[in-house]
């Protein structure tokens, strides 16, 4: 080893401690912070190396397990939320409180079973597995402060750390916060922590300004709704990162649905219409139903097929589809060049399969006889 050189393990030590400034660090991990690793949705581990020194490329080529963020899944999300609170308050009213958390917790447990065994995202299984978790989640908020007797204002702030703890925890390990990166088992797992306690944070939110601060329902559906309008403008508009600005609507598209659900479902004593939870739920599974029928067969949120995975070397080049077109005519031509048939585009120097030839469709070019002949004058 050259004087001064660093061992590879020192190497991959100070690659490791790389900070998202791209500075070395000297207290702690990340002087940047979780939000600025926000602004990228793809994770430094998914180029092919990890702290472990893991080969995480499959990470990039397989299918989403989420589907993309259309209007169409914000209309599902804020109807699911308003579901699943009033479908939660029927199941605790009309059967033993215990019985119906444990109810709940079968629906979610079987749900995220379906969700976790699938390959790819399927509308019917992502979408059941969301409303199990919009009432399971709904029955974890209320039973702290129901059966332990806990504030709202102490529920709201406990889920709050349980939310940033799963978001520090996911960002040290996967480097990345983004949805579009839900593509292996541990992502997932971390996703669905991450979606559990955004309903728990978003009911109790929900309840401390509706109940604790005595807004009500329906002032409290409208706040919620505004702050919601805020960040989408502030996306929109301003720039704000896509990735904080979607988890902050996430989270607040809970109190928005549970608001103007229990302001529909609660009687008139309590600031409501009277129409009950019941009928509530029973229409709004029945809103549901229709808009997941219908991406399911249009299929309008599914991703894009994803490109097929490189070569196993770490700096391999990129796929075909990727290389840009010859130049043709005085101009780039629309469609790309197509790899030689018989040779894939993915081959190394070093592979086993030999490269044959390719025939040619005349005779080589022969020099006239006496070419090589001497002259004798």
């Amino acid at each position: 080893m050259a004087p001064g050189q660093r061992p590879a393990a020192d190497k991959e030590y100070l690659y490791q401690r790389r900070t998202s400034c791209g500075k070395e660090p000297r207290g702690s991990a990340d002087p940047c912070g979780i939000l600025t690793a926000m602004s990228t949705g793809q994770s430094r581990w998914d180029e092919g190396r990890s702290r472990w020194d893991e080969p995480l490329a499959p990470a990039r080529f397989a299918a989403s397990k989420v589907p993309l963020i259309l209007v169409y899944f914000w209309i599902i999300k804020l109807l699911t939320t308003a579901m699943g609170e009033a479908t939660s308050d029927y199941m605790v009213r009309a059967i033993n409180p215990v019985t119906a958390v444990l109810f709940g917790f079968t629906g979610f447990a079987i749900a995220m079973v379906l969700q976790l065994r699938a390959k790819r995202y399927v509308a019917w299984i992502y979408w059941l597995a969301v409303a199990m978790v919009a009432v399971f989640g709904t029955q974890a908020a209320d039973v702290l402060h129901i059966k332990f007797h806990v504030p709202y204002a102490a529920s709201t702030a406990f889920y709050a750390v349980v939310l940033a703890v799963i978001f520090i925890v996911w960002y040290r390990v996967e480097g990345t916060l983004s949805i579009h990166s839900i593509r292996t088992p541990r992502r997932e797992l971390f996703y669905w922590a991450t979606v559990l306690a955004t309903f728990a944070l978003g009911t109790a939110t929900g309840d401390l300004t509706a109940r604790t601060l005595n807004l009500g329902y329906l002032a409290s559906g409208i706040w919620f709704s505004v702050a919601f309008a805020a960040v989408a403008v502030a996306h929109w508009k301003f720039g704000l990162n896509s990735i904080l600005a979607f988890w902050i609507c996430y989270v607040l598209t809970r109190p928005v649905g549970a608001s103007f659900a229990d302001y529909v479902a609660f009687p008139h004593s309590v600031g409501g219409l009277g129409v009950g939870h019941g009928p509530v739920a029973l229409f709004l599974t029945f809103l549901i139903v229709i808009f997941v029928g219908y991406l399911a067969v249009t299929r309008k949120d599914v991703e894009g097929a994803p490109p097929s995975a490189r070569s196993g070397h770490r700096h391999a080049g990129p796929p075909a589809a990727e290389y840009r077109p010859a130049y043709q005519s005085g101009r780039f031509d629309e469609q790309p060049d197509q790899p030689r048939p018989g040779r894939s585009p993915y081959r190394g120097p070093f592979d086993e399969e030999p490269y044959l030839p390719q025939p040619r469709d005349e005779e080589p070019y022969r020099p006239p006889e006496g070419f090589f002949a001497w002259d004798d004058r």
